[in-house]
């Protein structure tokens, strides 16, 4: 029995990887200070802080998959970690900038965000090895934090308050949280051809974009979120319209085929 628990014990500690795992609790870290901030009314400092912990995100899934250190205990850490930082806190961040006024109906959409975040973090990890990493199925929840946060902070640079559209922010947590559960897939960006060799107009596009994000961040980050989100959408009806013409293109064979 000893040697079993000793046994466990060995597997559990050689299964947890230092750097990856720093970066997720650099994640978290920003998720809780995110809510500290939100409490004490520093709604800016709060969403600037769920950006960076996107950025912290990011980085821990890829130099997992760069140092092959990915483990089980990774992606539990990183998917309780994404539910504070990516739903706690923003939920709690938009209902007391925006959506207090509401009431229990305000409290209960900041809700369905974090509820509808766990069930797509649920369904991520469910999913997991058995669908393609190429796209993901719903709306990310670190981009549902991000579109919350870069949403307050282009608020924040023309100095207009939550309180000023809250029907604006409550219509827009609901589009949110149905985008997170929906099967609507988004791009992953997690394909190597991507990264191997780019055109040079790709390139100078990229740095036009930096450009635009140093000068205007708040506009820059919110346009840049708010085309992610868009995105998913956009690609299914277009495929959709792409399905339908080619249907049509092939019944209108059929008959030509017909009538000869």
């Amino acid at each position: 029995m000893r040697k079993q628990k000793r046994f466990e014990k060995y597997k559990l500690n050689k299964g947890i990887y230092i750097l990856p795992n720093i970066f997720t609790s650099l994640n978290l870290f920003c998720g809780f200070y995110a809510i500290i901030a939100s409490i004490e009314k520093k709604y800016s400092i709060a969403a600037v802080s769920v950006v960076i912990a996107i950025m912290f995100d990011i980085l821990d899934g890829k130099i997992a998959r760069a140092t092959k250190t990915t483990s089980k205990f990774g992606v539990e850490y990183d998917s309780l970690a994404d539910l504070v930082t990516f739903g706690v806190a923003p939920g709690l961040m938009m209902y007391l900038w925006a959506l207090k006024p509401y009431g229990r109906l305000g409290w209960l959409t900041a809700f369905l965000f974090m509820a509808c975040g766990a069930l797509r973090l649920a369904r991520f990890n469910t999913q997991a090895g058995s669908v393609s990493s190429d796209s993901f199925v719903g709306l990310p929840i670190p981009a549902g934090a991000g579109m919350n946060a870069v949403t307050l902070l282009l608020f924040s640079r023309f100095d207009i308050g939550g309180e000023t559209n809250p029907v604006l922010i409550l219509c827009m947590l609901y589009v949110l949280s149905f985008l997170m559960v929906s099967p609507i897939r988004y791009n992953s960006f997690k394909k190597p051809e991507l990264f191997r060799r780019i055109n040079f107009h790709m390139l100078v596009t990229a740095l036009l974009v930096l450009i635009f994000i140093a000068a205007q961040p708040s506009i820059a980050l919110f346009l840049l979120g708010l085309a992610y989100v868009i995105s998913g959408p956009a690609t299914l009806l277009y495929y959709r319209s792409m399905k339908r013409k080619k249907s049509e293109i092939s019944e209108t064979d059929e008959r030509g085929s017909d009538t000869v």
